[in-house]
């Protein structure tokens, strides 16, 4: 920028900026990629993607979440899209391909706007008024599910693991999904609610997907502490002590001095009562299990086995909160408040090696809140997918579980969305008009994502189903065996209503978000600068760039 021809030198030397059209086509191009990349994986015969770190390790997945968050992506548009994606996956736990995919169908249609001279606020405010309408008609459409309608929650959960590596074991994975979500469900105020972190899922190597077990309680990824104690009790009374079961040590330096043996005798032996006494009030409150946050003396193990009480030491804090829910006792900070009453109880606690490793079972709890899923596959790389899957699955079914909705999947929920989109727009008229036939015509890109992955061809499927749809034929999504329509209810094709709403609303407000953006101003990279100045080259420092 120059005044009265001096050049006036705002931005450091090195920075780039990228105005008006140029920076709406790079930041909708980035944006598009990154919805390229995932949408191959959509549907049940969508393909998987292969990542490989800088560390050499893979992983092979084809769950939108996962691949964008391995993939280092540099633009500042395309993170933004990740973004949509993870918000996806931590809100609603599913749907992050179709929020993604949809979010990058809605630029590109908007990118044709702008080529029409439609300015980007018009199309942003088309936008907004497309995603409320289309949360209306999804509301309009959806269906009641009982949270003890087991056979509903179970086509929910089969719906979501469809398209995943481990579909050959979904209906084992569903049921134990759907046990796990209905076992920590509480209902409050005539509502249920289902705490996904109360479901743990520990991945161990080895047998088939099919051995996947719900262990009504939990699994705790540590051994028993002394080899002398019991590996097996029933009618377990645990204890869950979160204080170190050793002599404390002071805060500051301090200094004994000891100038006989005696003395020396004498101290030993108080450090050995001190922790007889600790194990005394263990035993005296009547545990047979203890479970320790913290450490457990050499000695307090070897007077904890005389007195034929199994102990685990450094269980995590989330473990330990979890261990609470599941037996019902309460984590005590001070051993004097061990009594009969803050104990826990399962009806069997034993240790079992898995593979390479020992593990502590705490089984048979009598209402837990908490339990956990042991995950077995043959491979690493099918156990962290089926992991992906089963939390997926979990997600999904206890959104159906809290909100009581479901819609019909297979992309006739998005049919049906475009349908009412058009009518809308006709009443609204103007320019924004052609922004919310725009968004009708994205949402479009689910059902045609579907059929194309599917082998079949994409342009006659939404024809078809376009046509059932004016018939009034709202469940009617895509078969892709047979590339007709087909009603997605009878199939048991479903899905939670709040998938869909969120998918629409995040992707609509990231398309609005980067449409709204016209000026790009990238600083210079730090390293390079450390460099530039170590090299002793360059100018004095705020000066170079012009603006």
């Amino acid at each position: 920028m120059s005044v009265s021809g001096i050049p006036v030198l705002i931005l450091k030397e090195g920075a780039e900026r990228t105005r008006g059209r140029d920076a709406q086509r790079s930041n909708i191009m980035a944006a598009r990629v990154i919805a390229e990349a995932v949408r191959t994986t959509l549907g049940p015969r969508g393909m998987d993607k292969m990542l490989v770190d800088s560390l050499g390790d893979i992983t092979i997945t084809n769950d939108g979440a996962t691949i964008l968050d391995e993939v280092d992506v540099q633009h500042p548009a395309a993170k933004m899209m990740v973004e949509v994606a993870k918000a996806q996956d931590d809100e609603v736990g599913d749907g992050t391909t179709t929020a993604v995919i949809i979010a990058g169908e809605l630029l590109r249609r908007a990118e044709e706007l702008l080529d029409q001279r439609i300015h980007p606020t018009v199309i942003v405010s088309g936008y907004k008024k497309a995603a409320d309408r289309a949360e209306e008609v999804l509301n309009g459409i959806a269906m009641d599910v009982r949270p003890d309608d087991r056979e509903s929650l179970l086509k929910i959960a089969m719906t979501s693991m469809n398209s995943k590596v481990v579909a050959g074991a979904r209906e084992h994975l569903a049921r134990v999904a759907v046990d796990a979500i209905l076992q920590v469900a509480e209902e409050r105020d005539g509502r249920f609610e289902a705490d996904r972190d109360m479901v743990n899922i520990l991945k161990k190597q080895g047998k088939s997907l099919l051995e996947t077990e719900l262990v009504r309680g939990m699994v705790i990824d540590k051994e028993v502490v002394h080899p002398a104690m019991p590996k097996r009790v029933k009618g377990a009374r645990i204890a869950l002590v979160d204080v170190p079961l050793e002599v404390e040590k002071t805060e500051f330096d301090a200094e004994i001095r000891i100038t006989d043996p005696s003395q020396m005798k004498m101290f030993l032996e108080e450090e050995q009562k001190i922790l007889r006494d600790m194990v005394e009030k263990v035993r005296a409150s009547g545990a047979n299990v203890v479970f320790c946050q913290k450490g457990i003396d050499d000695l307090a193990q070897h007077f904890l086995a005389k007195a034929g009480i199994v102990a685990v030491r450094r269980v995590k804090k989330s473990d330990m909160e979890k261990l609470a829910k599941a037996t019902g006792g309460r984590i005590v900070t001070n051993l004097d408040d061990l009594s009969p009453g803050v104990l826990g109880e399962a009806g069997l606690v034993e240790e079992v090696k898995i593979g390479e490793d020992k593990v502590v079972y705490v089984r048979d709890c009598k209402n837990p809140k908490a339990v956990t899923i042991v995950v077995r596959g043959g491979t690493e790389h099918v156990v962290d997918e089926a992991e992906r899957a089963l939390n997926d699955a979990l997600c999904v079914v206890r959104d159906a579980v809290e909100d009581r909705k479901i819609v019909p999947g297979g992309g006739a929920a998005e049919v049906e969305v475009a349908r009412q989109l058009r009518k809308f727009a006709e009443s609204v008229g103007g320019r924004e008009q052609l922004a919310i036939e725009a968004f009708a015509d994205a949402v479009e890109v689910v059902p045609k994502t579907l059929a194309e992955n599917s082998g079949h061809d994409p342009l006659d499927a939404l024809v078809a189903l376009r046509a059932k749809h004016d018939k009034g034929g709202v469940s009617y999504g895509l078969n892709i065996q047979t590339g007709k329509p087909d009603d997605m209810v009878k199939l048991g094709v479903l899905e939670p209503l709040r998938v869909k709403r969120h998918a629409i609303r995040s992707a609509s407000e990231a398309a609005s978000m980067i449409l709204r953006i016209d000026d790009v101003i990238a600083s210079k990279p730090h390293k390079e600068e450390k460099e530039k100045e170590k090299g002793g080259a360059g100018m004095p420092p705020g000066m170079g760039g012009e603006f």
